[in-house]
């Protein structure tokens, strides 16, 4: 008897005829998609398209998705999406990517970049929005994923420094690393040396050293080790940290034989030093360098692209830390010290006064406020204008400076208005220190005020522990103020004490 073999249509059904799943009266949310994602609309998108669960598990994957990264369907279904991204990605998708999902419910054109099955990697753009279920709680996320690999310049520098970050997990680290170092920063010298500590880590140098450029344009030290100082002090080389500043990128030495063909009398200083090669990374921020990270190595060292990259990455969080901390000073400055003359404002020395008096009420001593008020500076003001007043005042403020006490607080109070707080003053002491402030301030006048006469009325309050109540800073002041008015009711040019 003959064999026959079943019909083909038998064996391989016709897609339409084939049984249509079952369709329960309470369907699991991600179920629910599946005529949506097999459908040939969405598996042909000019996009990757993926489900996920809520915890961000995929359950769905079209054609161009598997097409762009090389993965077959099986491979994908079921892995965490945060699995198909480079290390870098990993760390970006958990510290911004989930965090704005969860808190708004969907992300917009977000740069992260997928593994393909090849071992190589595809830069893409991810739209992801959640969809929720009645009860309000997450049902499920769909996610748009753009090729950027035809992104701008600026676009594929910034993937240049993720993919740095991807190349290591060291390198991953220093820049954590670097996050918290630099984040308890407070100081110009605290980022200084967190950079210095951060690079002989990251980068195994010899020695490290921090320069930042001062408001004359004058390089200094702010922290590490400059091996190199001593052997060229006083000398006018040509070396790489200038070449650095100048060209606004990083200047590599690799060896001696390097050194010595562009920086001959360099290389003699490296070889006293058993050193042999150098890295000079600028500092850049604002419209100019800010200083430089300088590295020394004790043997040949190469420099490739991620190495440079790091070094820039390090540096540019230096800067950003340095612009804060500077700020923080500023506005710090602004609040405590007046501008015009750098000295103590109001605020400061109602302060420092209030301070010292529970200081003296401690020690028993005594503490004295000086109150002036300058004579004949209205007429400069008046006759020459406020620039010439303005630097009227800055002259006796550099007066003032010159003849009180290294630890008494020196305050602009306010207009021509000056305050000296002294502590351990008795009366000798209030009477030669008034003398030395008067004769500072009548000096003649230089330049265009040379004309003018400008003196200084004084009032000095005198409180010794144990003699009365504790004054408060307010009636000290307001005590000193009173004296200072009864010398410019005796003739100017003077002083009073009084004694609480």
């Amino acid at each position: 008897m003959t064999e026959h073999s079943p019909p083909e249509a038998a064996t391989h059904p016709r897609p339409e005829l084939q049984r249509k799943p079952t369709v329960t009266s309470a369907p699991d949310p991600v179920q629910a998609d599946a005529g949506e994602t097999d459908s040939e609309l969405v598996n042909r998108a000019p996009c990757g398209l993926l489900v996920t669960t809520s915890d961000g598990i995929v359950t769905r994957a079209n054609d161009t998705f598997l097409r762009w990264t090389g993965h077959d369907r099986a491979s994908v279904l079921g892995t965490p999406f945060d699995q198909l991204l480079t290390v870098g990605s990993q760390l970006f998708y958990a510290t911004r990517y989930l965090p704005v999902l969860r808190l708004s419910g969907e992300v917009r054109e977000v740069a992260l970049t997928l593994r393909c099955a090849n071992g190589g990697s595809l830069p893409v753009l991810v739209n992801s929005s959640t969809e929720f279920a009645a009860d309000s709680s997450p049902r499920l996320v769909r996610t748009a994923i753009f090729d950027s690999t035809q992104r701008s310049t600026l676009e594929r520098e910034l993937l240049l420094a993720r993919r740095l970050a991807e190349a290591s997990e060291a390198r991953v680290r220093v820049l954590q690393d670097a996050g918290a170092l630099f984040g308890a920063c407070d100081s110009e010298a605290g980022v200084a040396e967190a950079l210095v500590n951060l690079a002989r880590h990251a980068f195994r140098a010899t020695a490290a050293a921090v320069l930042l450029l001062d408001e004359g344009g004058e390089m200094r030290l702010a922290a590490g080790h400059h091996p190199l100082l001593d052997a060229l002090a006083g000398t006018a080389l040509r070396r790489p940290e200038a070449e650095a500043l100048n060209a606004g990128r990083a200047v590599t030495i690799v060896s001696l034989a390097d050194a010595q063909a562009r920086f001959p009398d360099l290389a003699d200083a490296l070889r006293a030093t058993r050193l042999e090669a150098v890295c000079a990374i600028p500092l850049l921020g604002g419209d100019r360098s800010q200083g430089l990270l300088i590295c020394f190595y004790g043997r040949e060292r190469g420099f490739d692209d991620d190495v440079l990259a790091l070094q820039a990455a390090l540096a540019l969080q230096a800067v950003q830390v340095l612009a804060r901390v500077r700020l923080h000073a500023e506005l710090h400055n602004l609040a405590l010290y007046d501008p015009l003359t750098g000295l103590a404002n109001r605020t400061l020395v109602q302060h420092t006064l209030g301070a010292t008096l529970l200081s003296v009420q401690r020690h028993r001593t005594g503490v004295g406020v000086i109150f002036l008020d300058l004579d004949g500076f209205k007429a400069v003001n008046d006759g020459l204008g406020h620039q010439a007043g303005d630097a009227v005042l800055k002259l006796v403020a550099q007066r003032l400076r010159s003849v009180v006490r290294g630890n008494d607080t020196l305050a602009r109070f306010g207009g021509d208005e000056f305050v000296v707080v002294c502590d351990d003053l008795n009366d000798a002491k209030a009477h030669a220190m008034a003398e030395r402030i008067r004769l500072a301030v009548r000096q003649p006048l230089p330049g265009i005020a040379a004309l003018f006469t400008v003196t200084a009325s004084l009032g000095i309050a005198l409180y010794h522990a144990g003699e009365g109540t504790l004054p408060t800073a307010e009636a000290m002041l307001r005590k000193a103020d009173q004296a200072m008015y009864a010398t410019k009711s005796a003739g100017k040019d003077g002083s009073t004490i009084v004694s609480l």
